[in-house]
């Protein structure tokens, strides 16, 4: 596994498409890597509107 150029161990990383291919991949690097996922589905956050975005 290639070294990541920084800590991931304990951050909170949101990965859009999620249930993708990437999305999927990115999400089993995460878990390696002890980072702390967020997951929301489509029908919980509409990434278009900001304010959802922030809260």
């Amino acid at each position: 596994m290639a070294a990541t150029p920084f800590e991931l161990k304990g951050k909170s990383v949101y990965v859009a498409g999620h249930r993708g291919m990437v999305g999927a991949a990115l999400m089993r690097r995460l878990v390696q890597e002890n980072a702390r996922l967020a997951i929301l589905e489509r029908s919980e956050v509409d990434l278009r509107d900001q304010a959802q975005v922030f809260d």
